[in-house]
């Protein structure tokens, strides 16, 4: 399988947007590296550089090899293609769809 992971606040604490400063999560750094080392395709996602349109590439992947983490790929600023996305900030579609057609429903009422 391919999972893709989302970098800060999903493998690391950035405190705000303290990139350089970022500390790891050693125990999912341990069930990423598990993943890896099953014959899984690991790739990280950051959003890192989106916004100020600074590269961020470099550092990032030095940084997380740094932690020991295992991965295939790290790409900054796009999404990657996926089986499974794990991502802090995510929603479900399922969610999503509930939360935002229910303001649509009209039958409310009806008779």
């Amino acid at each position: 399988m391919i999972y893709v992971f989302d970098l800060d606040g999903v493998i690391c604490d950035t405190n705000g947007r303290d990139y350089s400063g970022a500390t790891p999560f050693p125990n999912r750094i341990e069930a990423i590296n598990l993943l890896y080392n099953e014959g899984h395709t690991i790739l990280i996602d950051s959003a890192r550089g989106s916004v100020t349109g600074e590269s961020w590439q470099e550092r990032t992947e030095r940084q997380l090899r740094e932690w020991g983490l295992l991965f295939h790929r790290v790409r900054t600023g796009v999404k990657f293609y996926g089986d499974v996305y794990i991502d802090d900030k995510a929603q479900h579609v399922t969610d999503w769809q509930t939360k935002t057609f229910a303001r649509f429903d009209d039958t409310e009422g009806e008779e």
